[in-house]
């Protein structure tokens, strides 16, 4: 098995649920010169209202990097957490805000990513982008280098996912998807042309949240490439990467 897929197996095991800590206070005194109250969870949406220094804010819930609050004219926002590191409490004291909780898993919509693995022996390195449709069901690209012995290439990929306990900080996930394969071999040990194949592929694996921001997350896909000859290839691929999702 592939040295850099054992390591990421084994940080998977060591990590074990845990729950994110709720805002200790409901409101909060504002001490930077003003904070922006957005529409929405986002520097995309537009600010609606302005809260100056001392002035005071309900915290009400938190999405990722968001906290969503309500002003003393009962007028609500959501506001970066940038923002709200320096509030005080109404005796004084610094805020602790808590990082993203569990509901993130579920509610952020965009994942990057980089891995490497082992692709029918040859070294890969990838580069993946995937967006959520639901809780569970995502789409992805990936797009990975193969450096072999004997030949270099390129693989192209798209398909689908589902991922069975989104809220867990540990799930199995399942995907299935096509692509395109390029292989340039090395002219000065083999004698043989390039290829461009078509491949299918059907994958399963794991994913564990490392932190507020980043996952862990291994995968074993295995590929058909259908070959001219009509006598098509099985090719076994194991990955690990580190994703960042937002």
């Amino acid at each position: 098995m592939h040295p850099f897929l054992i390591t990421g197996l084994l940080l998977l095991a060591s990590l074990v649920p845990s729950g994110a800590g709720a805002a200790a206070v409901e409101s909060v005194m504002v001490q930077d010169p003003y904070i922006d109250l957005h529409s929405g969870p986002g520097r995309g949406y537009p600010v609606t209202q302005v809260v100056e220094r001392g002035g005071s804010v309900a915290l009400l819930r938190q999405r990722t990097d968001w906290i969503k609050v309500r002003t003393d004219r009962d007028r609500e926002g959501w506001v970066h957490r940038s923002q709200l590191e320096r509030t005080l409490t109404p005796g004084g004291a610094e805020v602790q805000l808590a990082g993203p909780g569990p509901e993130s898993r579920v509610q952020h919509r965009w994942e990057v990513g980089v891995g490497a693995g082992d692709f029918d022996g040859a070294d890969t390195v990838a580069v993946t982008a995937s967006y959520a449709l639901t809780e569970s069901l995502f789409v992805r690209a990936d797009v990975s280098q193969l450096l072999g012995s004997y030949s270099t290439g390129w693989l192209g990929t798209a398909g689908i996912g589902h991922i069975f306990m989104p809220q867990w900080r540990v799930s199995p996930f399942v995907s299935i998807g096509g692509g395109v394969v390029y292989v340039d071999p090395n002219a000065t040990l083999v004698q043989t042309s390039n290829r461009t194949n078509t491949v299918a592929y059907a994958g399963a694996g794991l994913r564990g949240y490392l932190s507020d921001r980043f996952l862990l997350q291994a995968e074993y896909r295995q590929f058909v490439i259908f070959m001219d000859t009509n006598d098509n290839e099985v090719i076994n691929e194991w990955t690990v990467g580190f994703t960042h999702f937002f």
